[in-house]
């Protein structure tokens, strides 16, 4: 009876101890100089390093001109998933650093990967800017 418990115990340590670990080589991405209403499209390959599989429930961004695209399945231990993204860049311009924030169950819980770019204004902004 001793040795169930402990056997129990032992196993729901390990099961517990076990966790998702969100990787991506580059957690940056930059982009060279973007002309202005351009739409940038990317992703990012994301690997589970962790030993428990690796959910990716939503993704929080800084504006409504960034979408996301998450992985549908779980990752796998070992295995990778893409998160896509596409910036619309009409009405932005100058430096872009933007965040995206993503909610998993990975040990931090909350993970974050960023692009930058430098937006080209249109020569109609330049005319509006300086009459």
């Amino acid at each position: 009876m001793r040795t169930t418990i402990l056997l129990f115990i032992f196993k729901t340590a390990i099961v517990i101890g076990q966790s998702a670990v969100f990787s991506v080589k580059y957690k940056t991405i930059k982009f060279p100089p973007t002309k202005e209403g351009e739409v940038l499209k990317f992703s990012y390959q994301v690997k589970n390093t962790g030993k428990a599989p690796l959910e990716i429930y939503s993704a929080d961004t800084e504006c409504s001109c960034t979408d996301v695209i998450l992985p549908a399945d779980k990752i796998l231990p070992g295995q990778f998933g893409i998160i896509q993204v596409v910036f619309d860049t009409k009405g932005k311009y100058y430096f872009q650093n933007r965040i995206i924030y993503l909610n998993t169950n990975s040990r931090r819980r909350r993970e974050l990967v960023r692009f930058k770019v430098f937006i080209e204004p249109s020569p109609e902004r330049e005319l509006e800017k300086n009459p």
